[in-house]
């Protein structure tokens, strides 16, 4: 487990707060060791980071970086319902890109997301993953991120 405070201050980054649901939805929800994210988007301070799709309005580098955004506010909805740091793994990552026609670099700007959880988490944050391009995101948003988590034992949790 990572002291994951110390690495986002180490990044230079802040835990964002919760992005409220645009639908109806939770933005995480626990089940037993895992926690299992709804799709986050690049919001910051309640707005889109950006709008559009990759290889068009948005190029491959802020598609990557926006990615990251989008990873941190996956963190911030695990962190609404689990401690971070009881984070032992994150086993899976979704990434969307809206992708301008002919746009194959999904990969790429997924790596954003990726990148971020293997900086905050070191080994644990290594994961199986799929970037995925489609046509449209919700609000217009150029990446949509989600994931799923495995949380350590609680000392509390009683093995029989």
């Amino acid at each position: 487990m990572a002291d994951v405070d110390k690495a986002l201050a180490r990044l230079g980054l802040r835990l964002p707060p919760v992005v409220p649901p645009v639908a109806v939805y939770h933005p995480a929800v626990r089940s037993g060791e895992f926690v299992y994210t709804s799709g986050q988007l690049p919001m910051v301070e309640g707005a889109l980071a950006a709008t559009g799709k990759v290889g068009a309005e948005v190029d491959l580098e802020q598609g990557y970086d926006l990615a990251r955004i989008c990873a941190l506010n996956a963190l911030a909805a695990v962190a609404s319902v689990a401690p971070l740091d009881e984070v032992a793994q994150i086993v899976k990552v979704v990434g969307f890109v809206a992708s301008a026609p002919g746009f194959t670099g999904q990969p790429k700007v997924v790596n954003g997301a990726s990148e971020l959880l293997g900086e905050v988490f070191g080994e644990a944050g290594t994961h199986a993953r799929s970037a995925v391009g489609v046509a449209e995101l919700p609000l217009g948003a150029p990446v949509e991120v989600e994931l799923i988590a495995r949380l350590a034992p609680s000392a509390k949790t009683v093995l029989v």
